[in-house]
């Protein structure tokens, strides 16, 4: 715990929740410190600010999350969580394996450039916990609910896919994985580039999103 958190946050204390209301300050709690992380960065804002912001002590909001990596880790998932709804639905109403890709690209691309904060937050810069930031994508997927894994589970479905169409008969230019890297790098570039630079006279966006697509897909397939 970091020094100053040992002791209690200026803001006054606030009422526990009520029994099955607890997700209401959860929610309160990952908004702030979403909120407090792009305004300060990462390694300025503290517990206490984030409780601060909340309106709770720092000790009422330990009873959510015991440091500020867990809070971190936590909006990671949810922010994967999110884009994970996207790529269920693809799923379960696109049967090709190529066109299935190809949906799964542009559900990544909105879905960067319709959250931009979280975008920002979970793919560009340094705010990931280092822990996880070490295995990143290759997080061991076996438990869904272990904290920070959301964004392993994404990468997992994007390398089904990808085995999916090899087995369908499409020859790859490498494996699965290298495969499944290379798209998120491709795709990964337009939306950053987007987000961080909205004012620079940029070509027509569908366009660019399109055509990073097709570079992509054109790269890994074999054409032998």
């Amino acid at each position: 715990m970091e020094p100053e958190l040992a002791a209690s946050s200026t803001a006054p204390a606030t009422s526990r929740k009520k029994r099955g209301e607890g997700y209401t300050r959860r929610d309160e709690i990952l908004l702030a410190a979403k909120t407090l992380f792009l305004e300060e960065g990462y390694d300025a804002a503290t517990i206490r600010k984030i409780a601060d912001r909340v309106g709770v002590s720092a000790p009422a909001l330990y009873l959510y999350f015991q440091d500020k990596e867990a809070i971190m880790l936590a909006l990671c998932d949810q922010t994967f969580g999110r884009l994970i709804e996207r790529i269920s639905r693809i799923e379960k109403t696109v049967s090709d394996p190529l066109e299935r890709i190809c949906r799964f690209g542009d559900a990544y691309a909105r879905f960067g450039l319709e959250h931009p904060d979280e975008y920002r937050l979970v793919f560009i810069g340094h705010n990931i916990p280092e822990a996880v930031r070490k295995v990143g994508h290759r997080m061991p997927i076996d438990d869904p609910t272990r904290p920070g894994v959301g964004g392993a589970l994404v990468f997992s479905r994007l390398v089904t896919m990808l085995s999916q169409l090899e087995a369908s008969g499409v020859k790859l230019n490498y494996p699965p994985d290298t495969c499944a890297e290379l798209c998120w790098m491709g795709i990964h570039g337009v939306v950053a580039a987007l987000i961080m630079k909205p004012d620079f006279p940029w070509s027509n966006r569908e366009t660019l999103i399109q055509g990073m697509q097709d570079i992509v897909i054109n790269g890994i397939l074999s054409r032998a």
